[in-house]
């Protein structure tokens, strides 16, 4: 009796072991110490999950950028921007009404090269505000100017209306570029998030429209696809600061016609053609396994891609260079691709 129920025993521990080995684990991976600082710092901030709320209300939540001052604040050090670059306001027509960019010159004598900059929150929170480092800390190391943009967001404004204004700021920059200092045969397009996604979605409407194609695309773990079945929407399910819940309220909000390329550029676009692109994944991530997937994809088109995952950081960590080395590594690899294709 002892040696069957021994034999049953090890059958069924093997049984539960190879069950554990297949099933996709739903915990994060570990942040880095210096990424948890921040994610610790974010949540003594009292936010509220996003997809419980309005988007006026999600609009008011803390955001990782407060997290980041408060680290700073904590660590006894300043939060103003980073000195070395002056930023100058203007207003672009786009489709839906005037919109504003923020232009960040770096220091010296110019004309520099340019790159369109697009915000992440989902189609639906945030601005420039928020992820202002981004910009700076590029325009700093690459030695360009950033022209980030202040697009209209869902839901007030529906899909088509994001794409369409980044396309239009992205005119707007080579048709005015000389005007601040600019150089116009060098512009290239950028994005984190969904900012990533309305980046390489404007060099697919370039290329479509026969206009004068950027020179690069920087997409920050870019919002490509709707498939939350992948790997990193399993193993991220309830990460922070994004998790699938929040990226579900995105989608609804911004009520995008899932059979369009300009939504969905993974799943439907022809990527033949487009510029080359730098793609920068986070291993804490929902959108993980769609950033591979498309730097993947547009290879297989003939694209030219520089693809770099960062273990241990969070979707949100690029800009982050003042308290996450990881983030700061992030910002010189893009900063150096940057200089890299405007030099070409």
């Amino acid at each position: 009796m002892t040696r069957i129920f021994n034999i049953t025993a090890l059958a069924l521990g093997a049984a539960l072991c190879a069950a554990a080995y297949a099933a996709p684990s739903t915990v994060p991976p570990k942040a880095d110490a210096h990424m948890q600082k921040v994610l610790d710092a974010l949540a003594s901030l009292g936010g509220k999950p996003i997809e419980t709320l309005t988007p006026e209300e999600a609009r008011k939540q803390p955001t990782p950028s407060d997290a980041v001052k408060k680290v700073l604040t904590d660590m006894g050090k300043s939060t103003a921007p980073e000195a070395g670059v002056s930023v100058k306001d203007m207003m672009v027509k786009g489709p839906a009404g005037d919109f504003p960019v923020h232009i960040y010159t770096p220091e010296g004598k110019g004309p520099f090269p340019v790159m369109v900059y697009y915000h992440g929150g989902g189609f639906v929170i945030a601005d420039t505000a928020v992820y202002d480092a981004s910009p700076r800390a590029l325009a700093k190391m690459a030695k360009a100017i950033i022209v980030s943009a202040d697009y209209h967001r869902a839901p007030e404004n529906k899909f088509p209306v994001a794409p369409n204004d980044a396309y239009a700021a992205y005119l707007w920059t080579l048709e005015h570029a000389k005007e601040f200092n600019g150089d116009p045969s060098r512009v290239a397009v950028g994005g984190e998030s969904a900012g990533g996604n309305l980046a390489t979605v404007v060099s697919i409407m370039a290329r479509d429209k026969k206009a004068t194609m950027p020179v690069h695309q920087l997409l920050v773990y870019p919002v490509v696809d709707n498939d939350m079945s992948r790997p990193s929407y399993v193993q991220n399910a309830a990460a922070k600061p994004l998790n699938k819940p929040m990226m579900e309220w995105f989608f609804k909000h911004y009520a995008a016609d899932p059979s369009s390329p300009m939504a969905l550029p993974l799943k439907h676009a022809d990527l033949k053609g487009l510029p080359a692109a730098t793609i920068v994944a986070a291993e804490i991530d929902p959108l993980m396994s769609e950033g591979k997937a498309y730097a993947d994809a547009l290879k297989k088109a003939g694209v030219k891609v520089d693809y770099k995952l960062y273990n241990g950081v969070t979707h949100e960590f690029f800009g982050m260079g003042a308290v996450v080395p990881k983030a700061k590594d992030a910002e010189k690899f893009a900063a150096d691709a940057l200089s890299k294709a405007f030099k070409k």
